[in-house]
């Protein structure tokens, strides 16, 4: 790092009461080299490659002043290689963060790992028969068994199922409490549609969207039974083990299914690395861990989430201002305000980890850490 930006960054963070936490490998006399460490990733010289450090100075006053509040880490990486890397509170380096709904993403990767390998013939292959074992099931209907794999990955199925209404029959909430979280699934009876509500037909990209974790949950369990793995030895094998992460926790259901729909735990760094291989169409170091094919259908517009984010297939794509232009960043996202965000055309990967679980800022906090600090950290394009 070159010797103005060590002391005009160290200048702010003395008044902060911080230290600094660039990844930088560089020398006081201007000469600079990337360095690799242990598990992977390469750790480079935030200003040579042109990022403003004052802005990073400005996030840590702001969560040492309690105006930013439950963050535990931020980790951002330019064109694979880690620029910035900060851990608040008690997090270290070797914390496990409960990622919450942003294990639906990493579900995704392994629906598509799945597709890759030939265990599942296609995304748009019905989901309902992988489970003929289960029935006689309440609520049955012909319309189930239409159901694709799809629907689950894009939050577009006919079931009854809203995370966000307390009284939708499928509720996450009352899934969780039930001896069997498949058999809730695959009971939750199929939706009606009432005057106010917009019909599939009428909706953007013909599917009308409702965010549903035990639709998730059923996308999992489709994985564990097409390739006889469970979900987290599937991870392991296809995307944890190749990208080099040592160590993770994937919840299972009471009857031993794989949570394929929330509280995966990672590193920080070791979740950057996901985000990393998704914003490289499926490579990491130069490895194709993902086909290019199943990461280009993921990261397209599916679904209307919201009147300001579409949804691809279990991943958000949200919108920010970049250069003075409405700009689609795409994300990973969990309760607490726990990210992943994704800008593919710039090489730009951030993580954001947080514990304010339940909280009505957690989110909008998250994004304006993403929106005020690193892409006003941003370099211009290259």
């Amino acid at each position: 790092m070159h010797l103005r930006h060590i002391l005009f960054v160290t200048a702010l963070c003395l008044a902060a009461d911080l230290t600094p936490a660039f990844a930088s490998t560089g020398t006081g006399s201007g000469s600079s080299r990337s360095a690799t460490e242990p598990d992977g990733w390469t750790v480079a010289d935030p200003a040579r490659l042109g990022w403003n450090l004052a802005p990073f100075a400005e996030l840590e006053r702001r969560v040492a002043s309690d105006e930013w509040k439950g963050l535990t880490s931020v980790v951002v990486a330019d064109h694979g290689q880690l620029v910035y890397e900060r851990y608040f509170g008690d997090e270290t380096r070797d914390t496990l963060n409960d990622m919450r709904s942003a294990t639906k993403s990493v579900t995704s990767l392994l629906v598509g790992a799945a597709i890759d390998r030939g265990a599942i013939s296609a995304v748009d292959a019905p989901a309902f028969p992988f489970f003929a074992d289960q029935r006689p099931l309440a609520n049955a209907d012909p319309r189930k068994d239409a159901i694709t794999i799809e629907d689950l990955l894009t939050m577009s199925s006919l079931l009854e199922c809203d995370d966000s209404n307390p009284y939708s029959s499928g509720n996450e909430e009352r899934m969780y409490v039930t001896e069997s979280w498949l058999r809730f699934a695959l009971e939750i009876p199929v939706k009606g549609f009432a005057p106010w509500m917009t019909k599939p037909a009428d909706s953007p990209y013909g599917r009308s969207f409702s965010y549903c974790t035990a639709g998730s949950f059923v996308a999992g369990a489709v994985v564990e039974r097409a390739t006889k793995q469970r979900l987290d030895r599937f991870a392991a094998d296809v995307l944890e083990k190749p990208l080099g992460i040592a160590n993770a926790h994937w919840n299972l259901s009471p009857e031993g299914i794989g949570m394929g729909g929330g509280g995966v735990r990672y590193r920080s760094r070791d979740i950057a690395k996901i985000g990393a291989m998704v914003a490289d169409g499926g490579r990491w170091k130069g490895k194709q861990i993902m086909s290019k094919r199943w990461i280009d259908a993921t990261l397209t517009p599916h679904a209307q989430a919201r009147d300001d984010a579409e949804y691809g297939y279990l991943f958000w794509r949200f919108h920010f201002p970049i250069d003075g232009k409405d700009t689609p960043v795409w994300a990973m996202s969990g309760n607490g305000g726990n990210y992943v965000f994704m800008l593919p055309a710039r090489g730009l990967v951030a993580v954001v980890t947080a514990r304010n679980y339940n909280q009505s800022f957690a989110h909008p906090q998250s994004q304006a850490i993403f929106r005020e600090i690193v892409l006003k950290a941003l370099p211009p394009m290259r």
